[in-house]
């Protein structure tokens, strides 16, 4: 299995094209009521690290905030870019690697965008970056998958057809990692390509102690994007907001 999965999958047009449905609305509300629940500062800097195609970022930006998304796909980069303006910026970056020292009063990770690196070194250093990048009493909001509620939910296989392109869609985890195989059969190639996603399994103890030696203090943690308490088997999410001390 590569380690560097991410790297090849995110560049892949399948991948845009598996994702292109997610639920924008469901985005746009999950910010609404972030930024009013964290009683954002007019002009406050933002960093959305992962930042994809920038849907959070177009959608912060248009509050007024200084935003800046970051992101290793050079093709999500590159769409992102289309939307570029004074107070909204994207540059093609990975996450392990330091940015702007001190400089952001928020930094955000959505849609379960941590957690893809093999070794504990590595997730350490993007916590580091992210650390790094935030003014001291800055906030983090991490969003990841719920471990409790992914293994009780679980959908072993699924099946679906975009625009004559089949994928195929195995689940399964271990104690350490969920997994996800992405068969794909295309009638215009000649041969079948695979893809498998491998996200760590990490829990809310898991990220307390992640956490810890950066200076990252846990405020709050939600269990939705509707921000509803956190349960360690009800609630679909993991949204973790932490303060840089």
């Amino acid at each position: 299995m590569q380690e560097t999965w991410f790297k090849d999958w995110f560049n892949s047009p399948y991948y845009h094209q598996l994702y292109k449905n997610r639920d924008l609305k469901e985005a746009e509300l999950f910010i609404d009521k972030l930024v009013q629940h964290l009683k954002v500062s007019p002009g406050s800097r933002m960093l959305d690290v992962g930042c994809g195609k920038g849907r959070h970022c177009i959608q912060l930006a248009g509050k007024g905030f200084d935003v800046t998304g970051i992101d290793l796909s050079e093709e999500s980069i590159e769409e992102a870019l289309k939307h570029e303006q004074e107070n909204l910026h994207f540059f093609t970056h990975d996450m392990r690697l330091p940015f702007w020292i001190n400089y952001f009063d928020y930094a955000f990770n959505f849609f379960t965008s941590f957690g893809y690196f093999k070794t504990e070194r590595e997730n350490n250093n993007a916590l580091q970056s992210i650390a790094q990048s935030l003014k001291t009493g800055g906030i983090f909001v991490i969003d990841y998958l719920n471990a409790g509620y992914t293994e009780d939910n679980i959908i072993h296989q699924s099946k679906e057809e975009i625009e004559t392109v089949e994928y195929t869609i195995t689940r399964w985890y271990d104690d350490h990692k969920f997994y996800k195989k992405i068969l794909i059969e295309d009638p215009a190639s000649t041969q079948h390509v695979s893809y498998t996603e491998v996200v760590a399994r990490f829990t809310l103890n898991d990220f307390i102690e992640m956490f810890k030696p950066h200076g990252l203090k846990i405020k709050e943690v939600f269990g939705d994007y509707s921000l509803v308490p956190y349960h360690e088997r009800n609630t679909p999410r993991l949204i973790i907001i932490a303060e840089k001390i």
